[in-house]
């Protein structure tokens, strides 16, 4: 998988699950891809400070995308 590939797979995990935190009054952007494995993203708006956001990261988002993006080793959040 190219590296553009892979961040369309990443964007497209991330369109499976944007409804589900938009419903909540958050969002998730894509920062950045590094090494193929690592995916770097922003949470907004609710998610921001919410107290269960580490487990929407990892329990939803990593493993959505790892979904479409199996190489995929790690989500970590950035925050703003």
């Amino acid at each position: 998988m190219t590296s553009e590939e892979l961040r369309l797979n990443v964007e497209k995990a991330l369109d499976e699950i944007r409804p589900f935190l938009q419903s909540d009054g958050g969002d998730i952007s894509l920062l950045s891809i590094e090494n193929d494995n690592l995916v770097k993203v922003q949470l907004q708006g609710a998610c921001v400070g919410c107290s269960v956001n580490q487990m929407t990261l990892k329990s939803g988002v990593e493993m959505t995308i790892k979904k479409y993006a199996p190489q995929i080793e790690q989500v970590i959040n950035i925050d703003a």
